[in-house]
């Protein structure tokens, strides 16, 4: 009969501040006697009692479960030998609260001898290893040691590094590709016996193992959701190929003993599948991982997660994720909660109300460079009905974000490392935010999601529109400048213009033609017209836009272009947001030009296309490379050349509507080119 927690001769070792004395353990014909000494805590109301379940797994008291020998097998699941042991073994292990238990175990037929000294202390030190007969060389871990000081991480991420170790994936290459190729699946010994053919360090012990698990095991959502189909004892995930987290978690902490590496199975709270924006945790567990040791500290990593994900369907997909081996603790917390706040192994340890608003991040978010982002909380409230977010990242990313489901009521703008997005929700309460990057140098046009938030939008600004027409990001940035729009004169996305009026000027890159468009929801000006409140004047390298809106409101100012050695068509570049609240305002369309009129041509007076009837017109040009300039109205008159370089002179716009301006290029030849046309009002 063995004597279990809960039985008298426990109660009555349980009994005071310590306890010391023997305990026959009867298995069979045989006796094996325990010379045992050990201090028991009171209990706390709540703890739980340790119990083994059908898996062969013991709770430790931190909510964790640990492999425990089947009948007649060690701790590595081999059969022990029927020989009897010829010295002495001496067990040290640790309860919840750090407490330092140490057993003898004396062979049989010996009197066990009291311990002269014996340390019962907090902490955790260097355990004796239980190492036995050898095991096809493979050597049984030491007895799993309680996280101490030397493995916890400041909290919040230093952004130093996503691992808790330094490492150099590269150097995986060939053992990561031999784990893949490894096909064993009738017993973990032996599986374990192939991988470590080509491990020598306990480092690449736990890599091999970890890649083969997370390529060969598939998550099962049938089991997850019926728990009676759950199978998640290590042989049975081995044999199916598929299981649960708790199953995922059971067999690398297998492995892993087998293979000689400390290694803990961990269980808490998790965000995972099924898991809402800043829901509360509360009840039994959700999740499991592991934790295991190496080079002197502990490291959490979750084959789960590593091996793939589930879809909202519930259809699983295997897609490696190298983020969560051996993760970096302040990073990991995220979305792993332990039921034991030790094992977060982070300084200070995050409490339970924190990991619910704290926020959480996807996977791609890391993989593509990103750092911080601001606010880091789940729920984020707007005030004056907006709200502001903000990414950091190591290099150049492309972001987008929806708003209950639309890219709309937002404005983001693109800096060199990183972006800022403002919301203007336009209804009150909850709605989902969800933000999205890729790489710029991405060849495919994919955003991945990385970012999401629940939005509390108690008002709404009515005064804040956005245009139909506004493209993401809005305002030049990084971007731009690769496609040779440099040295902005305005650099805010937003430009506010009172009389209607308002000028941009960029450095251009070379053998760049630009086509620049307005747009607006609420003209009824067709886009060839709104195309001529803009003017285009080139001086050198340097390029100026003069826009002349046509009424108040807001309107979208849009880049295109392309080489101007290519044939092709003009390619979007970025836009501005122009935005007039005068209602005063009614500016009319510069001055029609036709393909003779160059680009480093400049009108400095008359700008408007519009000129009033029965008037003397000052004009006053600058064109290069002209012989005779001529302006046709009711009768023709001739500009001179001014010793500054520009053509000038009066023409009086009576008794007709349309007024031309034409050139001579060659003074040998009689040909003249209309330049530009103007409107005169009608009297």
């Amino acid at each position: 009969m063995v004597t279990e927690r809960g039985s008298s001769a426990w109660r009555q070792l349980s009994g005071g501040p310590a306890a010391m004395g023997t305990v026959d353990l009867k298995e069979g014909p045989s006796t094996v006697v325990i010379n045992m000494m050990l201090i028991v805590r009171p209990e706390q109301k709540g703890q739980r009692d340790r119990q083994t379940d059908s898996a062969g797994l013991q709770s430790d008291g931190n909510g964790n479960n640990r492999p425990q020998p089947a009948q007649g097998r060690d701790l590595s699941g081999q059969k022990a030998s029927e020989e009897p042991y010829k010295q002495k073994q001496t067990i040290t292990s640790y309860t919840n609260e750090g407490t330092q238990v140490t057993v003898e175990v004396h062979p049989r037929n010996t009197t066990p001898q009291l311990f002269k000294k014996l340390s019962f202390r907090k902490g955790s030190q260097r355990l004796p290893s239980l190492r036995g007969q050898d095991n096809k060389a493979f050597e049984r871990p030491e007895a799993p040691q309680a996280p101490s000081g030397k493995d916890l991480h400041a909290y919040p991420w230093d952004k130093s590094s996503l691992k808790s170790m330094p490492l150099d994936l590269q150097q995986f290459e060939k053992l990561d590709a031999y784990a893949l190729k490894v096909n064993v699946n009738n017993s973990i010994e032996e599986l374990v016996q192939a991988l470590l053919k080509r491990a020598r360090t306990d480092l690449e012990k736990v890599r091999v193992i970890w890649m083969w698990i997370c390529h060969h095991i598939e998550y099962d959502v049938v089991g997850f959701r019926d728990k009676s189909q759950r199978l998640c004892s290590p042989i049975d995930v081995l044999r199916r190929g598929k299981s649960v987290c708790e199953g995922y978690a059971a067999l690398f902490q297998q492995m892993c003993s087998i293979a000689g590496i400390q290694c803990m199975k961990l269980t808490g709270y998790s965000k995972g599948y099924g898991y809402t924006v800043g829901q509360a945790f509360e009840g039994d567990s959700n999740h499991a991982w592991n934790a295991v040791y190496l080079e002197g500290r502990w490291h959490l990593l979750d084959s789960t997660w590593g091996s793939g994900n589930v879809d909202t369907s519930g259809k699983f997909t295997f897609r490696y994720n190298e983020f969560y081996f051996l993760t970096h603790p302040a990073l990991f917390i995220k979305d792993h909660f332990p039921n034991n706040s030790n094992w977060q192994l982070l300084k200070p340890a995050l409490t339970l109300k924190e990991f619910e608003t704290t926020m959480t991040y996807k996977d791609d978010f890391y993989k593509l460079g990103l750092l911080a982002v601001h606010p880091d909380t789940a729920i984020i409230q707007t005030v004056n009905g907006t709200a502001t977010i903000s990414v950091d990242c190591r290099s150049s990313t492309l972001f987008t974000f929806s708003l209950k489901g639309r890219e709309k009521h937002g404005l983001l703008t693109l800096r060199k490392h990183g972006m800022k997005l403002e919301i203007y929700p336009q209804s009150t309460g909850r709605q989902e935010l969800e933000i999205f990057a890729k790489s710029s140098n991405s060849p495919e046009d994919v955003y991945n999601h990385v970012l999401q938030y629940v939005v509390e939008c108690k008002s709404v600004d009515k005064s804040v529109h956005f245009p139909k027409d506004l493209h993401q990001p809005v305002g030049p940035s990084w971007l731009s400048e690769r496609q040779g729009f440099l040295r902005p004169s305005q650099p805010d996305p937003v430009v506010h213009t009172n009389d209607g009026r308002c000028s941009f000027t960029f450095t251009l890159g070379k053998d760049i033609s630009i086509l620049p468009t307005l747009q607006s929801d609420n003209s009824s000006l067709t886009e060839d017209r709104r195309r001529q409140h803009i003017m285009q004047i080139h001086r050198g390298n340097q390029v100026e836009f003069l826009v002349h809106l046509p009424h108040a409101g807001k309107f979208v100012l849009k880049f295109f272009s392309k080489k101007k050695s290519d044939p092709g068509n003009y390619t979007y570049v970025f836009n501005y947001l122009i935005s007039c609240l005068n209602n005063e305002v009614k500016w009319p369309a510069f001055p029609q030009t036709y393909s003779n009129w160059a680009n480093d041509y400049e009108i400095l007076e008359p700008l408007s296309g519009l000129l009033p009837a029965n008037r003397n017109v000052q004009f006053k040009l600058k064109m290069h490379g002209i012989s005779k300039v001529l302006v046709q109205a009711q009768d023709t008159h001739t500009l001179t050349l001014s010793r500054d370089g520009f053509w000038e002179g009066t023409c009086n716009t009576a008794g007709c509507t349309e007024l031309f301006v034409m050139v001579q290029e060659n003074a040998n030849h009689n040909f003249y080119s209309h330049v530009l046309k103007y409107t005169v009002e009608t009297p």
